[in-house]
């Protein structure tokens, strides 16, 4: 069945009975809007759009994994802010001949994504449009504390990473050059694993700034270092090539650590910590806050493209 056969109410239908509840929904799907608990009496939101052909293909990704992402890109950003997801709304355009089953595999997906964490689809929106496009709104709760910003890092800070990258983007150029293994890569790519965690457990231990790695790590600091008027130095060494990665690379004629510092949709999260403050579990050091401006990778600028860029 198409979604033009279920019509718009059944297609409605079809997504809500799918969608788990939230602690912190008081009212969810079924009225004008829902109602959801903030306790800390501010609320935090992020928007993310996803469109086919631009952001996934539906041959290379189920609907089930196209879900997961586009929930995870948007509950990073909630993290990166030191708060924790509440609840995402969920604003789908789609063909009229698309399959109905594609469309109830999304909300698996969303529903499964967002349960992680906590939180739940609590509404949304459905259009008839030429190109499918997923567009998710997500809330989150700081829980008493300020939110971490971008603009907080000083010389002498500790550079840290949560999470891992660059295995979404080599998982996108074996996609993009026919292949389908190595599994480790290809599914970083469909369903990246995100440490929320990390987001709220930095901004209790003493964070600085922090910022999603979704368009490469370089360009994401890039942008922290911009706000916060300062520089930021990698070390290199501080990351590790995985043997598939390495081997993928090998293969493909690319430079790995392009793919590491510049590749984006794993949803890490990076973030500057005071020098003499230990890093929480899951953090890794890998770099140094300097004066200046700038991102730089031992001392000296990367050569190539920092990170993904839209209109480029």
């Amino acid at each position: 069945m198409t979604v033009s056969a279920a019509g718009e109410f059944g297609l409605i239908d079809r997504i809500t009975a799918r969608l788990g509840a939230a602690p912190a929904c008081l009212l969810g799907p079924g009225d004008d809007a829902a109602v959801v608990a903030a306790p800390d009496g501010r609320v935090v939101a992020s928007t993310d759009v996803l469109v086919e052909g631009r952001h996934f293909r539906r041959d290379w990704s189920s609907a089930v994994d196209v879900g997961h992402r586009a929930a995870a890109a948007n509950l990073a950003d909630i993290a990166a802010m030191g708060a924790a997801p509440t609840a995402l709304l969920v604003a789908l355009c789609v063909p009229p001949d698309l399959e109905l089953g594609w469309a109830e595999g999304l909300a698996d997906g969303l529903s499964a994504e967002a349960a992680s964490v906590g939180a739940g689809v609590v509404g949304g929106d459905v259009s008839a449009s030429p190109t499918l496009t997923v567009a998710v709104t997500a809330l989150g709760d700081l829980g008493g504390r300020p939110p971490v910003l971008r603009d907080g890092a000083r010389a002498g800070d500790v550079i840290a990473l949560a999470g891992r990258t660059g295995y979404a983007a080599a998982g996108y150029t074996v996609l993009s050059r026919g292949f389908r293994t190595p599994k480790l890569l290809v599914d970083a790519y469909r369903r990246p694993v995100v440490p929320y965690a990390a987001g709220p457990t930095a901004a209790v231990r003493g964070v600085t700034a922090m910022v999603d790695v979704s368009d490469g790590l370089l360009a994401d600091l890039g942008h922290l270092a911009a706000a916060s008027r300062v520089a930021i130095d990698l070390r290199r060494s501080a990351f590790d090539v995985p043997d598939q990665m390495r081997d993928a690379a090998a293969a493909l004629g690319v430079d790995p650590y392009a793919w590491l510092l510049a590749g984006g949709d794993d949803h890490a999260l990076a973030a500057a910590f005071p020098e003499d403050v230990p890093l929480p579990d899951g953090w890794r050091a890998v770099g140094h806050v300097v004066h200046g401006s700038g991102v730089t990778v031992d001392g000296r600028p990367f050569t190539g493209p920092a990170g993904w860029d839209h209109f480029r």
